[in-house]
């Protein structure tokens, strides 16, 4: 589904990103009293009222321009012009209403957007500050009194946002249908493989790296069954995401995954292993998507005999921390072994969705405690009384025991493996969640 975007602007220590942090409930943005600190993620999901949105921060000044305040403003404010539902302009009482403040509210009066005006650091209890009057002088209707530290008055300001956001639009596929999203570097082959795959030029192929700037969905229906494969922009290293289409970019690409119930991550067989390449795997492990590696332009490397399993091995050591995710070696610009690559969407899509009884469980769970004792500490030895599976997608485990610092991290991995021994579960990652008898969540 097309979530709503909701963008946090504003001219730099404002306190921008301590308000996004405070709205998502975790420390995302870096916070610091220095303009322009770079930030590894600039989004997430946000929900009030019931309504979900993707919140977005804009962040300061980019330490590599050369440019002064004000232009450095409105290039992040441009950004949230351009792809934003709902704007939130972040202003700051202390300072009162600023020239740079006036340049911004006059561009986004222009957008046509819906304004939510923030007049944050308003840090004490009752009635707002005389100074706040003096906000009704850009234009912008009323201001919303907040403070990003402590979190007052962001109830009222959300319900403003609230009711501006635009209804959600429910995806056109049906359950039938398995939505791979295709991520990776820029210029790792995404576009070429879609194209290869619809039988036609659906997306824009050069070799100029982030040509594809948003995402676009393919329909396939083969004897495989029914996909819909998302292209996305490649994901970059954020030092060089310095063109401002570029850092909506990224944010399509993480939302593809999001979307997605496979990714499928692409790897540059003539480059390797990266450590950008493990940044985006690593997001697709962290929202329990299941995985498939495709090393892609496997035509143009030299090979022998051996050429293949020591490429694996090599990449079974570089994606040590998703042991569970299957390789296979294609060409996107040739078409060889695209038939496997479906074999395994669609064999990574089941595994993901794979629910085991409780009975089934338990008597692993059996099997695995008798073979290696649970760990003890100071004569108190770990009892796991039974498991129990409540969702999938990723697969979700419900772990009963006496106490939940005894259930060690190695012990868990341990009853991981035996779990996947016995069931397989290739391509998903799997969750745990320890609960000492009497529900309390740990």
């Amino acid at each position: 589904m097309s979530i709503p975007i909701v963008a946090v602007v504003g001219r730099p220590n404002v306190g921008k990103s301590t308000l996004f942090n405070k709205l998502i409930g975790q420390r995302l943005s870096i916070v610091e009293d220095t303009p322009g600190v770079t930030r590894d993620r600039i989004y997430s999901k946000c929900e009030w009222c019931g309504k979900s949105f993707m919140i977005v921060d804009t962040g300061g000044i980019e330490p590599d321009s050369d440019d002064v305040i004000l232009a450095q403003m409105r290039r992040q404010s441009e950004l949230a012009i351009e792809k934003a539902d709902v704007i939130i302009f972040v202003t700051d009482i202390r300072c009162g209403v600023t020239s740079d403040d006036h340049a911004v509210a006059e561009m986004l009066i222009k957008s046509g957007k819906p304004i939510i005006l923030a007049v944050n650091k308003c840090d004490t209890l009752g009635e707002p500050p005389m100074e706040i009057y003096e906000f009704y002088n850009l234009g912008l209707g009323e201001p919303y009194p907040v403070s990003s530290v402590h979190g007052h008055g962001t109830g009222d300001m959300l319900d403003a946002v609230y009711e501006y956001l635009p209804d959600v639009k429910e995806e056109e596929y049906d359950e039938e249908y398995i939505k791979v999203a295709v991520i990776g570097k820029p210029n790792a082959g995404k576009s070429s493989l879609i194209n290869k795959i619809a039988g036609e030029e659906r997306v824009i192929v050069s070799d100029i790296a982030g040509t594809t700037r948003d995402s676009t969905d393919t329909v396939i229906e083969n004897q495989y069954g029914k996909f819909v494969f998302i292209d996305t922009a490649g994901i970059r290293k954020k030092s060089r995401v310095t063109e401002k289409v570029e850092h909506y970019s990224v944010l399509r690409a993480y939302m593809a995954v999001d979307r997605a119930d496979v990714c499928v991550i692409m790897i540059d067989a003539s480059e390797g292993f990266t450590e950008q390449d493990s940044k985006v795997a690593g997001y697709a492990h962290e929202q329990g998507k299941a995985c498939v590696v495709a090393v892609n332009k496997w035509d143009l490397v030299e090979k022998n005999d051996k050429t293949m399993q020591e490429y694996r091995t090599k990449l079974e050591n570089d994606f040590s921390f998703m042991s569970y995710v299957p390789f296979v070696f294609i060409s996107a610009k040739t078409g060889q072994r695209i038939n496997k690559l479906y074999e395994l969407i669609k064999y990574t899509a089941e595994q993901n969705s794979m629910r085991i009884s409780t009975g089934m469980l338990n008597d692993v769970l059996a099997y695995a405690t008798t073979r290696v004792q649970p760990p003890s500490d100071k004569g108190r030895r770990l009892k796991i009384y039974y498991m129990t599976q409540p969702s999938t997608k990723p697969p979700t485990f419900v772990t009963f025991v006496n106490r939940t610092d005894l259930f060690h991290f190695s012990y868990r991995r341990y009853i991981e493996n035996q779990i996947r021994s016995t069931f397989g579960l290739e391509g998903t990652p799997v969750r745990f969640i320890v609960r000492e008898r009497g529900g309390n969540d740990k």
